[in-house]
């Protein structure tokens, strides 16, 4: 059955895992110097910039937890 080949294959260990090193491609593909002077953005996200949408968010998530507090405070 699939159980008992399952079963056999962890015991004979073909599945052996990850590797025990990884490797990044952008420390593969640029000298040490490139990705120490980076500047991080954080309205820049991995090239995305932070639209409106997500600043709503933002801004909702801060007014849902001060009506929250202000209920505990207030009753």
């Amino acid at each position: 059955t699939d159980c008992n080949q399952l079963g056999f294959n962890l015991r004979s260990n073909i599945f052996q895992g990850g590797p025990l090193e990884s490797r990044s491609l952008m420390k593969d593909s640029y000298t040490p110097d490139i990705t120490q002077r980076v500047i991080r953005d954080p309205k820049n996200w991995h090239g995305r910039r932070t639209d409106e949408l997500g600043k709503w968010h933002q801004k909702n998530a801060l007014n849902l937890n001060l009506q929250k507090a202000l209920q505990d405070k207030y009753g």
